[in-house]
């Protein structure tokens, strides 16, 4: 190798090193705790995968033919994986985790099938595998913008301002690909592991500002409690329970905490810090205990509606969300808290499905 290559392999290599590590620590060690982190920590195992095959395909092109569809079939999986990261992000509590297994299940499988047909037919592989690969990429980072434009509009405030940098970083990692395999720019592998290092340390860099900054902004108000007086808190709380009760907002399903706080003439900082610091929850949960006590209330008083008739009927916007919701606040299911109200309800329920 010369020097230039030397450096090139050295920058390259410790990037894909880094992001290895820190992909393995958001998937395996912290596990399950903050959902958008295993997404995450996937996006970068399945991208420092890729990127450290391409090195080493670059510098040593004798290796097994077998190795580099492995690399894109890492790849195959980064698109996905950046699609949940922003739904989990923005819907946390809500995020439907059982359909997401549903998905990379079948993502799987896809990819399995799409594999054994390539090996079978290895003049094809070169050509169309990884035109493939890349189709479905191009696809998943398209939604992943979508979904974020549509989650942001929605939302009054990003749950996580990581979430963008990320975003943008995974567009930027994808854009180069797709020009280097152009041949706009002649060196494949190592111009794309170059891009991935590059924006693997500009997040750190992003991520320790925004930490700092933080920190900053936490260690400010040593002088000031966080909680709304007691007196005006009762207040505030008389007035959230008479407005829901008569108005009913939390059949809407897609009330924003802005709209609930023009409501109750306050500031969306007001009532988080009211819902958050002086009620101990978040908006979201808030408003599902309201929907999940109309629904044990209608399932109570013998409704003849289905069950997820019922979590439609309250503010749901899908069955899944509802069944989830339920079981996390009520500790059971609504068909078993339909059938402790009334056995008969059992044969009723068992009709319907």
């Amino acid at each position: 190798m010369t020097f230039g290559e030397q450096m090139l392999f050295f920058f390259s290599a410790i990037g894909v090193f880094n992001g290895l590590l820190l992909g393995i620590y958001l998937l395996f060690v912290r596990k399950l705790k903050y959902i958008p982190d295993f997404f995450l920590g996937l996006i970068l195992l399945t991208l420092s995968i890729r990127v450290g095959i391409s090195v080493g395909m670059y510098f040593y092109p004798d290796w097994a033919r077998i190795i580099p569809s492995l690399g894109m079939s890492a790849l195959f999986f980064t698109g996905p994986a950046l699609y949940y990261y922003i739904r989990s992000s923005f819907q946390q509590e809500e995020f439907d985790l059982k359909q997401c297994r549903t998905s990379f299940g079948v993502l799987t499988l896809f990819l399995g099938t799409v594999g054994l047909v390539y090996l079978f037919f290895p003049v094809t592989w070169d050509r169309y595998f990884g035109t493939f690969i890349y189709t479905v990429w191009s696809i998943f980072v398209l939604l992943s913008v979508y979904q974020y434009y549509v989650f942001s509009k929605q939302r009054a405030r990003n749950p996580n301002q990581v979430i963008l940098p990320v975003l943008i970083s995974n567009v930027i990692i994808f854009l180069s690909y797709q020009l280097i395999s152009t041949g706009w720019i002649q060196i494949y592998c190592a111009g794309g592991s170059l891009v991935f290092s590059f924006v693997l340390y500009a997040n750190f860099l992003i991520l320790f500002s925004k930490k700092n900054s933080q920190n900053s902004v936490k260690e400010t108000p040593k002088y000031t409690n966080k909680k709304i007086a007691g007196e005006i808190a009762d207040n505030f709380v008389l007035k959230l329970e008479q407005l829901m009760n008569s108005e009913e907002l939390y059949k809407n399903p897609n009330l924003k905490l802005s709209d609930l706080a023009a409501k109750m003439n306050m500031s969306t900082h007001q009532l988080s810090q009211l819902l958050n610091d002086n009620l101990g929850k978040s908006f979201a949960t808030c408003i599902n205990e309201y929907r999940i006590d109309e629904a044990c209330e209608k399932i109570e008083k013998g409704s003849f509606l289905k069950i997820e008739e019922i979590g439609y009927e309250v503010g749901f916007n899908s069955k899944s969300t509802f069944f989830s919701t339920f079981k996390k606040i009520k500790n059971t299911t609504p068909l078993l808290y339909r059938q402790a109200q009334s056995p008969s309800e059992a044969r009723l329920q068992s009709s319907e499905l």
